[in-house]
């Protein structure tokens, strides 16, 4: 029969092995000889009596079998020969009350058969985080599933010889804490059985693994029992996974039938491409639907009740969810904490990496994500939070500001052993606004803000609402005061997790049935209210987050996880914006409540800056180019570049002075004709003169601009790789351009592309006619290639055939190969040709350039002479001086 569960009518559900308290085992295998006295054992005996008959004889008759196996053998030793022991027998069953489970007897008055075996490995169980939390969280599991009809076992692996590990998984098994809800009585045993099962396996060679799984193996067969499945939790650092996936692959995998289940914490990866190589390493060894991607955060009781309020309340919520009625949302985890004792993991991360990327970015699209129909289906969860990261608008520069606590440097250099000169420039405060670009949530800001050495310790999300009403004469009045809902995750001045909601908001149902509540109030105030102005509701009991994933995990729930989808997803979103800060010095803060208004921050525009100004001192040998001083040397430089005006100046200056330029131009030629033709390059070169122009020229007269397209690749408009693709990712959409000015180019014609039997280089240039004076642009902007090469034009480009044609089909020497271009004819008609030049990388081009004649079949750039227009180099120090 197994380890299956015995018990008549409502009276008794149990292991037969939980009988056995007795055996010969040494401490560190976790079995102790239970022999000795317990109180209460009169009122447990008549416990005993009350039993019918049938049950006893069913509990009595299953213990025979398990003589063999080895929780057992005192018991059965005891049962067969010790006289004047069986009173111990009869008293372990009734010890076996208190832990109070229900019965399982069936209606025909059989027993019910087990459920299967589960063996729980934790790789990297002796170290912190199963210490502090993966221990208990299985214990509360043993508690939570002890009858329910599965059986159990328990190993702790790590690196070290058993000699080292058996003791030290004893000493953090000995101190798990009772799970809330159950009493004391009930933990004991509970406890005492739990470390029964519970074994330290030393795993680090692939013959260790295969011992450990013959040993499952073996106990299955001589107890008798059908496996479940297999639960490896790798409590171990990332770059382990794959060695490890790789082991449980080849050795541990459980016998058709049977699940696997293998539970990863972050990080998942240090940017998209990390990520995207983790991923198809563990691929190769283990299937996604086996792989359960762990944020703690996804645990935390409030966050896991997002979606349930959402769908509890959603005849009141959905008419208000929206742009029309939220101001905005606020996602924060604040700390107290530094990072001393993460040092050497956090130096490599930060705090964008370390919790904007997953923590609140999970609460991010639990808030904005479409409710699913069906909350308990994990796919649909999943799928609908994955179609919100296609709708968060790119990340860019501005879009955050960052800090770092005073003293973290100082700590990098002690635990890292690094010397008095190093500086590490690692973030620990980030505070980012984003936007979701669809139909509900357009131009709403949130605020992802996220520090250590804040003043309190403190984590939430907070949707503020608009409020209209204007209080002509008490603005204590209750209509005035903010409307707001708050998912508080814990600690602060709360204390406890709770849903808040503004009175003057809805009357909110109950999330869950083991919530409450609250109408005792504490005599404190919450952003901007006090405590008793909302309606607030609380877990009756709090559970840990690790105990409720851990939960999941083993019910084979995995929204309350990441996919791989998911987190290559985020961190394709997240990746732009941490290259973008990489070289980035942060604001110094001091650290508690002395930071005072230094990292509160502000937005204008779509631009994210702190409000208040800050001396930040930059050492002169920090490795910037340039040094601290250079921006104070050289602003803005006006020349001449091959016979041509010249523009020089950083980076950002020399954005700034092309966006004057180009609003000038435009203003001018509107007064003169009524309409601005710009003609606008592909490639990254432009997208931050996009992004100036999008977010600080609100007065460019966009309504009488015409666009147009220099050059694109022979792809669908709407993929990652097209010009137009970005222009209208990082300009179109943040301006209002009428939709019948802009002008993509037809690459895309009879569902095919750049098919010279199309005509699309003849449909462009007919256009081109039609609505441009004299088919003169007023304004072409381009970029230059490393090889000399300008629009899709490049070196050996047969430029005599195009002749007088405007517009031509090209082909690169990179993919994609085939291009639509301007040709050197419609461009030299140009009133006014920029060429815009960033970056280090392009130094050695300059030079070249300043030094070679005219020749456009070698270098395409020199081929660009205005007829009667203006040519003005636009080149940043950086390409300029090297």
């Amino acid at each position: 029969m197994g380890r299956s569960e015995v018990g008549s009518g409502s009276w008794l559900r149990v292991h037969p092995t939980l009988l056995c308290t007795g055996g010969q085992h040494d401490q560190h295998q976790f079995h102790h000889r239970s022999t000795r006295s317990i109180p209460h054992f009169t009122s447990r005996l008549l416990w005993w009596q009350m039993i019918p008959s049938a049950a006893q004889t069913a509990l009595l008759s299953s213990v025979f079998p398990y003589c063999r196996s080895r929780s057992c053998m005192g018991l059965c030793e005891v049962w067969r020969g010790e006289r004047g022991m069986m009173w111990k027998f009869v008293y372990a069953l009734a010890l076996l009350a208190s832990v109070s489970v229900q019965a399982v007897w069936a209606k025909d008055g059989q027993v019910k058969e087990s459920k299967g075996h589960v063996s729980v490995v934790v790789v990297g169980g002796t170290g912190d985080l199963a210490k502090k939390y993966l221990w208990q969280g299985f214990f509360q599991l043993y508690a939570d599933q002890v009858s329910s009809g599965h059986s159990f076992s328990f190993y702790g692996g790590a690196l070290s010889e058993a000699k080292k590990g058996k003791p030290a998984l004893f000493e953090i098994l000995k101190g798990l804490a009772c799970p809330q809800g159950v009493s004391q009585d009930r933990c004991a045993v509970l406890k005492e059985q739990f470390l029964k099962l519970a074994e330290y396996r030393k795993l680090k060679t692939l013959e260790d693994y295969k011992v450990l799984s013959e040993a499952m193996a073996q106990q299955l067969t001589q107890e008798g029992l059908s496996e479940a499945g297999r639960l490896f939790y790798l409590s171990v650092p990332a770059f382990a996974y794959a060695d490890i996936a790789d082991k449980i692959n080849n050795s541990c995998r459980p016998p058709q039938g049977a699940w696997l289940r293998v539970v990863l914490e972050k990080p998942f990866g240090h940017d998209f491409d990390s990520a995207q190589v983790l991923a198809t390493q563990l691929e190769k060894s283990l299937k996604d639907e086996e792989m359960y991607r762990i944020d703690h955060y996804l645990g935390k009781q409030v966050v896991s009740q997002i979606l349930p309020f959402r769908k509890e309340n959603r005849m009141f919520l959905e008419p208000i969810w929206n742009k029309h009625h939220i101001e905005r949302i606020e996602i924060v985890l604040k700390e107290t904490l530094d990072a001393k004792g993460r040092t050497q993991f956090y130096d490599q991360y930060g705090v964008i990496r370390d919790v904007l990327q997953n923590h609140l970015t999970e609460v991010l699209t639990l808030l904005t994500m479409r409710v699913p129909e069906n909350l308990t289906s994990s796919e649909e969860i999943l799928r609908n939070k994955l179609a919100i990261f296609s709708s968060l608008q790119q990340l860019v520069r501005s879009s955050a500001v960052i800090g770092q606590y005073q003293a973290y440097n100082t700590e990098v250099q002690e635990e890292l052993n690094k010397t008095k000169d190093h500086i590490s420039i690692t973030p620990t405060f980030a505070g980012v606004v984003l936007n979701v670009d669809n139909a509900q949530f357009d131009s709403v800001p949130i605020f992802l803000i996220s520090g250590k050495m804040l003043d309190e310790r403190v984590g939430y999300a907070r949707i503020l609402f608009k409020n209209e009403v204007v209080c002509v004469q008490s603005l204590d009045s209750v209509h005035c005061k903010p409307r707001q809902i708050v998912f508080y995750f814990g600690h602060g001045d709360l204390k406890y997790p709770a849903i808040l909601v503004s009175k003057n908001l809805i009357k909110p149902a109950i999330v869950a049935e083991d919530w409450k509540e609250v109408t005792e109030h504490k005599d404190i105030r919450l952003f901007g209210l006090a405590l008793s102005d909302y309606h607030v509701q609380t877990p009756m009991v709090q559970k840990e987050a690790y105990a409720l994933l851990i939960s999941r995990i083993f019910h084979g729930r995995k929204d309350n996880f990441i996919s791989a989808e998911n987190l290559l997803a985020s961190w394709a979103f997240w990746t732009p914006l941490l290259n973008a800060l990489a070289h980035e010095f942060p604001r110094l803060y001091p650290g508690g409540t002395a930071n005072g208004n230094m990292l509160d921050i502000q937005v204008l525009g779509r631009e994210v800056s702190f409000i208040s100004e800050a001396v930040v001192l930059i050492p002169q040998d920090a490795g910037m180019g340039g040094g601290a001083g250079a921006d104070e040397s050289f602003q803005v430089m006006q020349g001449k570049f091959r016979s041509s005006d010249m523009v020089s100046a950083w980076a950002e200056e020399l954005i700034n002075r092309l966006a004057v330029d180009l609003q000038a131009a435009a203003e001018e030629a509107v007064r003169e004709g009524g309409h601005f033709h710009l003609a606008l390059s592909g490639g990254s070169s432009p997208l931050a003169l996009f992004q100036r122009l999008a977010m600080h020229h609100y007065s460019f007269p966009w309504r009488h601009t015409h666009v147009w397209m220099v050059d694109e690749r022979c792809v669908p408009l709407t993929e990652p790789g097209s010009n137009f693709r970005a222009l209208h990712d990082h300009l179109l959409q943040h301006v209002r351009l009428p939709y019948f000015n802009t002008h993509p180019m037809p690459v895309q014609l009879n569902h095919r592309l750049c098919v010279e039997e199309d005509k699309g280089p003849l449909v462009y240039e007919k256009d081109i006619t039609r609505l441009v004076n004299g088919s003169s642009f007023h304004f072409v902007l381009l970029g230059v290639g490393y090889d000399g090469h300008t629009a899709s034009l490049f070196r050996d480009t047969p430029l005599k055939a195009h002749g007088d044609r405007l517009v031509a089909l090209t082909e690169s020497p990179v993919k994609p190969h085939q291009r639509m271009s301007l040709t050197f004819a419609a461009i030299n008609r140009a009133q006014r040709v920029g060429v815009l030049v960033t970056g280090k990388g392009k130094h050695e081009l300059i030079t070249q350039l300043s030094r070679v004649k005219d020749d456009p079949q070698k270098w395409p750039i020199t081929g660009i002479r205005p007829t009667t227009g203006k040519l003005i180099w636009y080149i940043d120090y950086d390409a300029l001086l090297g």
